[in-house]
């Protein structure tokens, strides 16, 4: 009989009144594929050799649930979905776009054409806030331990191997330098025992973030391999844990239909019964990604587990740079039982030219948002920099003593004495970027300045 529910739980979790879901096979495309989507027929011969050029650049990956069920093709090239997931001419500077695009049509050799990507990479700021050199911990002999960051005290972020991929990738993703076949700037680790060993060593750490890429693209054994250990009494510190997904966007049929999905689902229930809390970092752009029913099937069948689902996802140009697209996102989200977490600034990195956001275009667009929705909605913290010394959000502008101010404050810093500590910047229409701004009334520099410099030689001494 047990054996029976069991079999019987995922169907009972996926019924809607509107009829039921259902399976899709699971079809990627990549660059080598461009003319085989079917919906790019319709595009001009120059603009498929624009995505061509592009996409030699910064990863592209879609597969066919976006492509039929995300993207609006009589909205082209509008559509949100399509701008997210599909490259456009404005993602490269003109001097890199006509660099490649000449090599591209005079048909040059693949050893030129990967040089001067190469070099167009390494000028994207490809591994930005100083991850590489700051965030990753060593081991006793001084050895990077690749596929580690532990940037604040109370949480690591580890990148298992297997999950270093995406179902689709965005256009705009901070990590896009992950997925370039370039191991030199790829971090990633294949060895539980490297997590595992750390964790033990740190006793500090209470929560713990799997990242990519995207963990969910692992199969369960794999994640099984990372996650059931910590469920022993020796892991007790490790409160939280965390999976960062786009999956519940890009293949929520992972969590449906699966062949593994009912044990991804089991394992995840363990987790929650084992006393800590699991939460579900899901990355949404827009309101059309929870608008389908294997969208919603999929948010019930995790939320059935106990696991909390958080919503973020950056504010950028072109995709969500407007206050009632925010704020059409945060309710639905509540609406389907998730919560609002943050609202990231796109990142200086890779296409940020073509999607950045001003600072000041930002706080408007998220104030004018949270207007719009209830108190269950304003769980969600931003407008926030994803920074080097920390994540540093925008409170507003204002006017004291005469001067017009931004209103900035750590929600994280790389020291915990910096957390909350309202800070202000000289007013600045143009600035995307903490590094664009200058402290106001006079001051020289701000007040954790010398503090974070020291931070950051001694870590830059160390991985010299």
């Amino acid at each position: 009989m047990q054996a029976q529910i069991q079999t019987l739980k995922p169907q009972w979790s996926i019924l809607r009144p509107r009829g039921r879901v259902e399976p899709a096979p699971f079809k990627v495309y990549t660059q080598r594929d461009l003319d085989r989507i079917a919906p790019l027929a319709r595009l001009s011969e120059e603009a498929r050799f624009e995505m061509r050029v592009v996409s030699s650049v910064l990863p592209f990956r879609v597969n066919q649930y976006v492509i039929d069920e995300l993207i609006d093709w009589e909205n082209i090239p509008a559509d949100p979905i399509y701008q997210l997931t599909f490259p456009q001419r404005g993602m490269l500077a003109p001097a890199h776009y006509d660099r490649v695009a000449e090599l591209l049509r005079s048909g040059a050799s693949k050893e030129a054409l990967a040089r001067v990507v190469d070099e167009v990479r390494h000028e994207l700021n490809p591994h930005p806030a100083d991850q590489m050199e700051m965030n990753m911990p060593r081991d006793d002999e001084g050895h990077r331990l690749g596929g580690i960051q532990h940037k604040y005290r109370e949480t690591v972020l580890f990148f298992p191997s297997q999950g270093q991929t995406c179902h689709a990738y965005c256009t705009f993703c901070f990590r896009w330098a992950q997925f370039v076949g370039d191991k030199a700037l790829r971090m990633a680790s294949s060895e539980a025992a490297v997590l595992h060993n750390y964790l033990r060593a740190h006793p500090e750490v209470t929560d713990l973030l799997f990242t990519g890429g995207d963990p969910m693209v692992m199969k369960t054994a794999h994640l099984k391999s990372y996650v059931e250990p910590l469920l022993a009494p020796e892991f007790d510190h490790i409160r939280t844990i965390r999976i960062g997904t786009k999956a519940l966007s890009f293949w929520p049929h992972r969590f449906v239909f699966a062949e593994d999905a009912d044990g991804l689902i089991e394992l995840l229930e363990r987790v929650v019964e084992s006393g800590k809390q699991l939460a579900i970092m899901a990355h949404y752009n827009h309101w059309k990604e929870l608008d389908t029913e294997v969208a919603q099937a999929a948010i019930r069948r995790l939320r059935g587990t106990g696991a909390v689902i958080r919503a973020q996802g950056p504010l950028i140009a072109h995709i969500n740079d407007d206050p009632a697209v925010w704020a059409r996102l945060w309710q639905k989200e509540v609406e389907l039982g998730i919560v609002p977490y943050y609202m990231f600034v796109e990142r200086d990195t890779g296409a940020r030219n073509y999607f950045e956001v001003p600072l000041v275009r930002a706080w408007e667009i998220y104030r004018e948002a949270i207007q719009q929705v209830s108190g269950l909605a304003r769980t969600v913290r931003g407008p926030s920099m994803s920074a080097s010394p920390g994540k540093v959000e925008v409170q507003g502008v204002a006017e004291i003593v005469g001067e017009k101010v931004f209103v900035l404050r750590f929600i994280q810093g790389r020291n915990p004495d910096w957390v909350q500590r309202p800070f202000f910047a000289k007013y600045d229409d143009k600035a995307t970027w903490l590094n664009h701004l200058r402290p106001a009334f006079g001051e020289e520099k701000w007040f954790w300045e010398d503090e974070y410099a020291a931070i950051r030689k001694a870590k830059l001494s160390v991985a010299a």
